[in-house]
């Protein structure tokens, strides 16, 4: 089919002839303008971004200048997009691109160390570029069918300026948060009258509770099977009251500890874990 013959099937078949028209601009030899200043300072400010963030998260210490210097050498691969190479000439220039700026921005001591740092600027790069994606197929695109038209303003200008930083701070914050909860998190086995009973525990910096009369420290769990036999005595923010605990063997990490387990009537409000350790209890299984 000729091509202007299948431009005209084509707008005839869609909704509004504006729209078909948008979809195919530059598709069949149309010019772009392309500000290459601005194209610069675009790809500068993520690539600092991501190196800053990658710094963050991996407790490099970085200088801001080898940062910035790093982010510099980045953003000036863009002008590769312009050289007559092939996409495979191209990946392998943008690896060795990324290499580069992990280099100047963090320095060399290792494998290791490398390896660390090229998978997690990587990694926080497709988190930020799927976000932007995502907000931009959202907002600034309009769809028929399975084709996207574009359709107002671009917000990627305004994504980079203002939504980017927030979205690298709220992934750093939980990517702290995580791994505060997985390093602290044990496997705690209970043999209770013949019976074994595994959970997920937590070491919980603010669960100091002992028996005043054994002295003893108390982990909490959450089971609705078990019941405790004996009552012990404890103040928390609600005031004091009694909580139900009972007698058993207790390991954490195959480590036998010497404590009595108290019943929890609420749910433990962290992801996957249904008991709490005794602080106190830190310094034998750590």
């Amino acid at each position: 089919m000729h091509k202007r013959d299948f431009l005209s099937f084509l707008v005839k078949n869609f909704k509004t002839t504006r729209l078909a028209w948008r979809f195919f601009y530059n598709v069949f030899g149309d010019y772009m303008k392309i500000y290459l200043d601005l194209l610069f300072l675009l790809n500068f400010g993520f690539d600092f971004l991501l190196l800053m963030t990658t710094s963050i998260v991996l407790k490099r210490k970085a200088k801001l200048s080898r940062i910035i210097l790093g982010s510099v050498v980045g953003a000036l691969s863009i002008f590769f997009l312009f050289l007559p190479l092939n996409s495979v000439s191209l990946f392998f220039l943008k690896f060795g691109v990324s290499i580069l700026m992990l280099i100047i921005s963090f320095g060399y001591h290792d494998l290791r160390y490398m390896f660390f740092n090229f998978i997690y600027l990587y990694f926080i790069s497709i988190i930020l570029g799927g976000f932007l994606y995502y907000l931009n197929v959202s907002f600034a695109y309009k769809q028929i069918g399975l084709v996207f038209f574009h359709e107002g303003f671009s917000i990627n200008y305004v994504l980079l300026i203002l939504l980017s930083p927030f979205v690298l701070y709220f992934y750093i914050k939980q990517n702290k948060k995580q791994r505060n909860i997985y390093n602290n998190i044990y496997d705690v086995c209970i043999i209770f009258r013949g019976c074994e009973y595994n959970y997920k525990g937590f070491l919980d910096s603010g669960n100091n509770l002992v028996d005043p009369y054994t002295h003893k420290p108390i982990i909490i769990i959450y089971d609705k099977s078990l019941s405790g036999n004996i009552l012990v005595p404890i103040s928390g923010i609600d005031g004091s009251r009694m909580m139900r605990c009972f007698k058993a063997k207790v390991f954490i990490n195959d480590i036998k500890v010497n404590c009595l387990v108290g019943l929890s009537s609420q749910k433990i409000n962290i992801d996957g874990v249904n008991c709490l350790i005794n602080n106190r209890l830190g310094e034998y299984i750590c």
